[in-house]
């Protein structure tokens, strides 16, 4: 039996369908939906979870996608990958039973409203219960699925696809060796000011300002929208359906900035995605590594650099003259790369931020090791603030309380947000090598050239390529720290003098 390809696709699509209609729901919970809804939301996510979790793993479809993974040689390239990647991802699902799917779903739904409910009254106690869930639910996931090495690489792979915790290990290890150092160099240096961004910014100019910004970076407002959320994120439906959230905060301009062209970047990667792919692993992110990689590059790379702000700094002006009228680029540009330790992740600088990641790392390791006693996990985490950033947490909404990621389950996914800075730093340096006029052209205020080398080398391939390979395809090498560091390096050193 040769396998019937059509139908494989049909499937896929059916799958996609189901996951998408799950993604508007939660989406809708987190936007729209009225407090009382949140009980039969659980339900209805449940019940939905269900059906896809059937779908995947009917025997029809299991017999299709064995026969077709038997004569994948002589298929061409996206098509082999589809459907290794979907056998990989069916052995996966196999693991797991229905009532298993719908119990994960059911925990996941309701850590997420103890959270939400922990985090208004600032009391990790509301919070601990649900978590003991999660975590529980994550560690039986983990001797279902199995692991070679460590059980987190079984939660991992399922971002992050292929990676092991020892690589990470040696990542980190680079982490604490060289930007330790280079961070104590940067606090024993003059201090710049930003002053002026801490000021009083009107919620709904802010808001204005954050659409402008989404449309100079080329969001397709036709393909997408952007709504106020407790957590900003991107979620979509399909590359013509492509949402992001921010949160506003009136007295600080950067959390909205940031948040709104950090998932900018994201949006970005899902609408360049193939619409024909669509429902298949090559109309997909390849992994959230990359997909990491294309928010802090627009936001880092991009978004905190002179010149882009060389463009960008009339229209700051024109929203914010009181605020902003008597700053030039250039100070902003040092006042918006300030390098001090902070207590919010999503609000870290680019150096620090990867201390935040670090700890979660250490913390995710250490609950599947059994390692830490949840009930007073807090103060892990409280600890761990101070040995690696020197800070004193002052509560839990500002200190454990301040991710969502664990509310949903997600242990696993930190990492790559680390790995999204360094693909960044690696992929900008290529980019600028291919474009060679490149940076001339953002400080003009075009990064049409920057968005068609991202839709050409990423976005167009879905997962086609390995994240490892798609590097090596465009940049002739693997994940390599080091760009990372001659970014940080150069832009720091110009800004401290180091």
């Amino acid at each position: 039996m040769k396998g019937d390809f059509n139908a494989y696709v049909a499937t896929m699509r059916k799958i996609a369908d189901i996951s998408h209609a799950i993604s508007l729901l939660s989406w809708d919970k987190e936007v729209n939906m009225p407090p009382n809804g949140a009980a039969f939301r659980t339900q209805q996510v449940a019940t939905l979870s269900g059906m896809a979790h059937e779908t995947f793993t009917a025997p029809a479809f299991k017999e299709n996608l064995d026969a077709l993974y038997e004569v994948r040689e002589d298929m061409d390239i996206k098509s082999r990958r589809n459907i290794e990647i979907t056998k990989k991802k069916w052995d996966r699902a196999a693991c797991f039973t229905t009532e298993f799917v719908m119990k994960k779903s059911k925990i996941t739904s309701e850590g997420y409203h103890a959270w939400l409910k922990a985090r208004e009254a600032n009391d990790y106690g509301l919070f601990k219960e649900a978590l003991r869930k999660l975590v529980d639910i994550k560690k039986e996931e983990c001797e279902l699925v199995g692991y070679t090495d460590h059980p987190y690489e079984a939660l991992l792979d399922e971002y992050e696809p292929g990676a092991k915790v020892a690589d990470l290990d040696t990542l980190f290890s680079d982490v604490r060796n060289q930007m330790v150092a280079f961070c104590r160099k940067i606090a024993d240096s003059q201090q710049v000011d930003d002053s002026f961004l801490v000021k009083h910014f009107d919620k709904d100019k802010q808001w204005d300002f954050g659409l402008d910004i989404l449309k100079v970076m080329g969001y397709d407002f036709d393909s997408g929208r952007q709504d106020i959320s407790p957590h900003p994120f991107t979620t979509n439906f399909a590359p013509t359906d492509v949402r992001v959230t921010t949160r506003i905060d009136e007295q600080n301009f950067g959390s909205m900035t940031w948040s709104c062209i950090h998932e900018g970047g994201h949006a970005l990667y899902e609408q360049g995605l193939p619409s024909s792919e669509y429902g298949l692993p090559s109309g997909n992110a390849v992994s959230l590594g990359i997909h990491e990689s294309q928010s802090r590059l627009w936001e880092n790379n991009v978004g905190r650099s002179l010149p882009f702000w060389n463009a960008h700094m009339g229209l700051a002006k024109e929203y914010f003259p009181e605020q902003l009228g008597d700053v030039d680029s250039n100070a902003f540009f040092k006042a918006i790369n300030k390098v001090v330790p902070s207590l919010i992740r999503v609000e870290s600088d680019e150096l620090y931020y990867h201390f935040h990641i670090l700890i979660r790392y250490e913390i995710e390791k250490g609950l599947l090791e059994g390692n830490y006693d949840i009930d007073h996990l807090n103060e892990v985490w409280n600890a761990k603030y101070k040995e690696y950033l020197g800070i004193d947490v002052p509560n839990d909404k500002e200190g454990i309380l301040q991710d969502i990621h664990w509310a949903y389950g997600s242990i696993g996914y930190f990492p790559t947000y680390s790995l999204g800075s360094f693909y960044a730093a690696q992929f900008f340096a290529q980019a600028k090598k291919d474009i060679p006029d490149l940076l001339s052209k953002m400080e003009k205020g075009d990064t049409t050239e920057l968005l068609a080398w991202l839709r050409e080398n990423i976005h167009q391939y879905g997962s086609t390529y390995p994240a490892e390979e798609l590097c090596k395809r465009i940049t002739g090498e693997g994940l390599n720290f080091k760009y990372f560091m001659e970014y940080a390096q150069e832009k720091y050193g110009k800004i401290y003098a180091v």
